[in-house]
């Protein structure tokens, strides 16, 4: 809710919790309610919670969330690759075996976890159209001086 106050928005909403948000969205929930599913589909977001209302197409977790997901993902097959030759040396169509199928179910595993962290994060700092209190309209607030009519 915002209240005037001598011609300046006021924001009373209350702060949100970022870990709070980042969990729900981690647990792939709303980040507002923590009710229902965040995702309509694989990696689509609700438009509006079904739950609380809340809008969330606002999100814009475009590219972090896949790049955070090939960090961790090569961040455990790639120590695993080198053990695994390291200690046993198998043939080149054993580590295909092993860790291509790996490689895709932990891809496909944390890519909607790390989206749904991000939209929490996004929700809970009040980013992009998430904003906890709107801006004031600039044709509003100031006059312009208009240079013909004095």
């Amino acid at each position: 809710m915002i209240e005037i106050e001598n011609d300046s928005a006021v924001n009373t909403t209350p702060p949100r919790n970022q870990w709070q948000a980042m969990r729900r969205g981690l647990a792939q929930k709303c980040p507002a309610c923590g009710d229902s599913a965040l995702f309509s589909s694989y990696l689509k977001v609700h438009d509006t919670c079904p739950t609380c209302k809340e809008e969330l197409h606002h999100q814009r977790a475009d590219d972090a969330p896949p790049y955070i997901t090939i960090f961790i993902v090569g961040h455990i097959i790639i120590p695993g690759i080198l053990i695994l030759e390291k200690v046993y040396a198998p043939a080149t169509w054993i580590h295909y075996v092993i860790w291509l199928p790996l490689m895709l179910i932990l891809s496909l595993t944390i890519l909607p976890r790390i989206k749904g962290l991000f939209v929490g994060l996004q929700w809970a700092l009040g980013m992009h159209g998430f904003d906890k209190k709107a801006a004031p309209d600039p044709f509003e607030l100031a006059t312009i001086p208009d240079p013909l009519h004095k």
